[in-house]
C-alpha cells in the first residue's frame, strides 16, 4: 500500500518540489546578509590635465572581483593593499595589467616612521609620474577593512607550489572572495572653474614723490595623491598662515600716520599655485596688461612664501641673483641679520635659472621674474624638487609649529627693519609681535579640510570668501579676480568626481559556481533518472522483498 503511495508521490509532484524547494534552500543558505555587505569611503586619485598632458587616474567605475597583491592575475580583478605592502614596481605591474587599486591606509600618518614615510613619498611620486588609466582608490584603515583584507589575502595563490592540486582547489572552492563595487558616474570635465586670487593693499607714506611697492605673494592651495586627503599644512599652509600674520602687523603700523611705512605693500593670496601658478599668471596678466597702469609694475621686489615649517634654514631662491645694493640684496641683509637671534638658524641664496623647456616652473617668484620683476621665494626647502612639497604626508600634526613661529619672526622683524630702515628690536616689541595664538588658530583652519585647486574652483567656495573676510578686516582695495580656463586651448582642466563609496560584497569565487552548478546538474540527473525509472526499481524492489518473504 505504502509503495503505491509512494510510486504516486514520485511520478506526480517530486519533479515540481525539487524545482522549487532547492532554489529556496540556496536562498535561504547560512549566509548573513549583514556580514556580507560592506561600505566605505574612498578617495580617488588625482585626475587633471595641464597644458594638453594627462595627470592622475583617468577611470573612476569599479565592478571587480578582489585579490591581493600575490594572487591576482588578469584585468578583471581588483587589488586591494595595504600602503606599507605597495611598491613602485608592484604599482607599475598593476597599472598595466590590473583592472583597479584600493590602497588602505594607515589611519595616523602623523604614526609613521621615517622609512614608512619616504616610502610614501616615493610612491606618491610614481604614481603621479605620468597618466594612468584603470580606477585607483584610497581607503583609511579600519577593523572591517583589515579584516576584509586579511581574508583576501588568505585566498589561495595561484602559482602556489606548496599545495597539491587537491588541495588547491578544496581552497579555491571553499574561499570567501569580494566584489569591490564604485559606481561614482561618469567622469567629466568640471564645468564653472573659477581659481581665486585675492589682493589686497596698505598705502605707504613718503614726502620723496613716488611710493615704491613691496609684493608678498602666497599661494593656498595643496597637493596630494588625492585631492581629499590633500591638507598642505606647510605646503602651502605655513606660507599663507606667515602673509596672514603680516597683514595683521603692518596694517597696525599702517594705520597710525606717525608709523606709516615708506613702501606701499601688495599682499595676494593666489589660487592654482599647485598647477603651474595658475593664479598669479593671470593676475599678472591683469595687471601688466592694464590700460590704467598696474601696482606692481614698478615693484622694488616681489617676495613668495613657500613651505615655510620643516626646518632652521631659510632659503631665497632667485631666478637672478641680485644685484650688490639692489633692494633683495638689502632685504636678504635684513634677513640674516634677523636670523642671528635665534641660534642654529641660517639664511642662504640659492640660485636657479627659469627653465623655459619645462611645462612647470620651480618656484611661484618665476611667474614674476619671467616678467622681468625682481622676485624671489622664500622657503625652508633648499630644493624645489623635495616630495614635501605635494604629498597627503603634510598634515597638521607633521608641521613643527615652533619652527612656523620662529621663521615668521625672522621674515616680520626682517620686513619692518627694511621698510622702516632701522635696526633689529626697534619695531616690534611686546605690545606689537607675532600671536602665536593666531598663527595656530589659522593654521588649524586650514588644516581642518582639503585645499586642492578642483575642490576650491567654485566662485563662492567657503576659504576663499573667510580669506577675503579676513583681508576686508586689515586691508584695503581688497579685490578678488578669477582664473578660468580658455575654452579652446585651456592650461588646465579639472574633473568633477574626487572621493565615492566603495560596496564591499562577500561572494564566492568563479570556480565556485562551477562546482556548485555541476553538483545542481548531478543532482537533478539522479532525480530525473530516479523518477522515470521507478517502476523498474519498484518491480525490483517488490522481487527482493517476495524472495525474502518465501525464504522465511
Amino acid at each position: 500500500m505504502w509503495l503505491e503511495e509512494a510510486e504516486e508521490l514520485f511520478k506526480g509532484y517530486l519533479p515540481y518540489y525539487v524545482l522549487i524547494v532547492l532554489p529556496i534552500f540556496i536562498i535561504i543558505s547560512p549566509a548573513n546578509p549583514v556580514s556580507a555587505s560592506h561600505e566605505f569611503p574612498v578617495y580617488r586619485m588625482q585626475h587633471f590635465d595641464l597644458h594638453g598632458i594627462a595627470h592622475g587616474s583617468r577611470s573612476a567605475a569599479v565592478n571587480l572581483e578582489a585579490r591581493s597583491l600575490t594572487s591576482w592575475s588578469t584585468s578583471r580583478h581588483c587589488i586591494i593593499s595595504k600602503l606599507q605592502d605597495l611598491t613602485i614596481d608592484h604599482f607599475r605591474n598593476i597599472r598595466t595589467k590590473a583592472g583597479a587599486l584600493l590602497v588602505v591606509l594607515p589611519n595616523d600618518l602623523s604614526r609613521l616612521n621615517f622609512e614608512e614615510k619616504q616610502h610614501l613619498l616615493l610612491l606618491e611620486h610614481a604614481m603621479l609620474a605620468q597618466e594612468i588609466s584603470i580606477p585607483v582608490y584610497f581607503a583609511t584603515w579600519t577593523s572591517e577593512l583589515e579584516n576584509i583584507l586579511d581574508e583576501v589575502s588568505q585566498n589561495v595563490v595561484p602559482n602556489d607550489m606548496s599545495k597539491s592540486a587537491a588541495e588547491a582547489m578544496f581552497s579555491s572552492v571553499a574561499a570567501n572572495g569580494y566584489q569591490f563595487v564604485v559606481s561614482p558616474g561618469t567622469t567629466s570635465i568640471k564645468q564653472d572653474v573659477k581659481v581665486a586670487t585675492i589682493q589686497g593693499y596698505l598705502s605707504g607714506y613718503s614726502q620723496e614723490g613716488k611710493i615704491p611697492t613691496i609684493a608678498i605673494i602666497a599661494h593656498y592651495d595643496s597637493f596630494g595623491v588625492a585631492p581629499n586627503l590633500s591638507f598642505g599644512a606647510d605646503s602651502n599652509g605655513s606660507g599663507v598662515v606667515i602673509l596672514l600674520e603680516l597683514v595683521r602687523l603692518f596694517s597696525n603700523l599702517y594705520s597710525d600716520p606717525k608709523t606709516r611705512g615708506k613702501y606701499n605693500l601688495v599682499f595676494l593670496l593666489t589660487g592654482g599655485g599647485k598647477v603651474n601658478y595658475q593664479g598669479s599668471k593671470k593676475w599678472l596678466e591683469d595687471q601688466l596688461d592694464a590700460l590704467d597702469g598696474s601696482i606692481i609694475q614698478d615693484a622694488s621686489f616681489v617676495m613668495c612664501l613657500d613651505t615655510l615649517s620643516s626646518g632652521d634654514s631659510l632659503y631665497m631662491h632667485v631666478s637672478k641673483p641680485p644685484k650688490d645694493g639692489s633692494p633683495a640684496s638689502l632685504f636678504f641683509k635684513e634677513l640674516k641679520t634677523a636670523a642671528d637671534q635665534f641660534p642654529g638658524t641660517t639664511v642662504d641664496g640659492v640660485h636657479k635659472k627659469i627653465n623655459l623647456a619645462e611645462d612647470i616652473l620651480a618656484w611661484e617668484h618665476e611667474r614674476y621674474s619671467i616678467r622681468r620683476l625682481p622676485a624671489f621665494t622664500l622657503s625652508t626647502l633648499k630644493s624645489h624638487r623635495e616630495l614635501m612639497r605635494g604629498t597627503i604626508l603634510d598634515t597638521r600634526k607633521n608641521l613643527n609649529t615652533d619652527k612656523l613661529m620662529q621663521n615668521t619672526k625672522v621674515i616680520a622683524e626682517a620686513l619692518a627693519n627694511y621698510i622702516y630702515n632701522t635696526s633689529l628690536g626697534e619695531i616690534f616689541g611686546d605690545s606689537l609681535n607675532v600671536d602665536k595664538n593666531y598663527v595656530e588658530a589659522w593654521l588649524n583652519y586650514l588644516t581642518s579640510h582639503p585645499r586642492s585647486p578642483q575642490l576650491l574652483s567654485n566662485k563662492d567656495n567657503t576659504l576663499v570668501t573667510f580669506l577675503k573676510e579676513n583681508f576686508n578686516k586689515y586691508l584695503r582695495d581688497v579685490k578678488v579676480s578669477y582664473a578660468i580656463p580658455d575654452k579652446r586651448d585651456p592650461d588646465f582642466l579639472f574633473y568633477d568626481v574626487t572621493k565615492g563609496i566603495v560596496n564591499v560584497y562577500s561572494v564566492k569565487p568563479a570556480i565556485f559556481d562551477l562546482v556548485l552548478t555541476l553538483a545542481i546538474i548531478l543532482y537533478l540527473g539522479t532525480v530525473y533518472v530516479l523518477v522515470q525509472k521507478f517502476p523498474l526499481l519498484y518491480s525490483t524492489a517488490c522481487s527482493l522483498t517476495s524472495n525474502k518473504i518465501k525464504q522465511n
